[in-house]
């Protein structure tokens, strides 16, 4: 870029020069190449440059972000507080990686192993991750808003203060994992499983959309935001315990739901 950048400055140069001798013509040819010279050098108009993507060697801060790492193997990386902004980890295996701190803003990880990673504080807002293994994950204090994760499973995983707000989680799975003040508002929840799951603090159900959401056999004693409306699209039992002032419909229990 540099030898290009001195070409133009050499030829808004001469163009100067001619310019005196033949007037407005060569000096508005001056104008264009002198401002061609002037968005070369800083930076604008080159395209927007991906994180440092020839890298191959995962570690701590690293900036990985727009970049493609996919169908590779990762597991017990450390990418703690790394940027990994828009980055394509579909197929991926980080299972057991450190991802504490890290940015995955849209980034993309469908059908990704994450299982039994660290992932507190962890920025997954607007992912794409369909089919994502999630499970035993510690995600405590990580944000899912917006996210996409249809059928992803999050089961045995530990979500304290977690945030899934307008997340599409059709069909995900969090059997046994453990739920402390996750906030739920507005996410779509239609055929999940939360039967199983253990909730250890109040949990926001807010305009969640819980069509055949699957809770039965679980405590929601605690929950906020819930209400009748919600819970006559769910799918509970004699077992499930609901929050004061709302009841049971008759359409419980659900048939069994075929998940293929």
């Amino acid at each position: 870029m540099s030898s290009l950048f001195e070409r133009l400055v050499r030829q808004a140069g001469a163009e100067l020069r001619q310019g005196r001798n033949i007037g407005g013509a060569a000096l508005g040819r001056f104008a264009s190449i002198s401002a061609a010279a002037l968005l070369l050098a800083s930076g604008a108009g080159q395209p927007a440059f991906a994180g440092d993507c020839d890298n191959v060697v995962a570690a701590p801060g690293i900036d990985w972000s727009s970049c493609s790492k996919t169908n590779i193997m990762l597991p017990g990386s450390d990418l703690h507080g790394a940027n990994l902004a828009g980055a394509h980890f579909d197929s991926t295996d980080l299972s057991n990686a450190n991802l504490t701190s890290a940015n995955l803003e849209k980034a993309t990880l469908v059908r990704t192993w994450l299982k039994n990673a660290r992932a507190e504080g962890t920025n997954f807002a607007k992912i794409e991750a369909y089919r994502s293994d999630f499970s035993n994950v510690v995600a405590n204090g990580a944000t899912f808003a917006n996210a996409e994760l249809q059928r992803a499973e999050f089961s045995g995983a530990q979500l304290a203060n977690v945030d899934f707000q307008k997340a599409e989680l059709g069909r995900a799975d969090f059997d046994k994992a453990v739920l402390t003040g996750v906030n739920f508002s507005f996410a779509n929840l239609s055929r999940a499983t939360l039967s199983g799951v253990t909730i250890q603090g109040p949990v926001t159900f807010g305009g969640a959309f819980l069509y055949l959401t699957r809770i039965e056999g679980i405590d929601l004693s605690a929950a906020t935001g819930l209400v009748q409306t919600q819970v006559n699209l769910a799918c509970g039992d004699q077992t499930t315990i609901l929050p004061p002032g709302l009841k049971a419909p008759g359409s419980w229990p659900c048939p069994p739901d075929d998940k293929d």
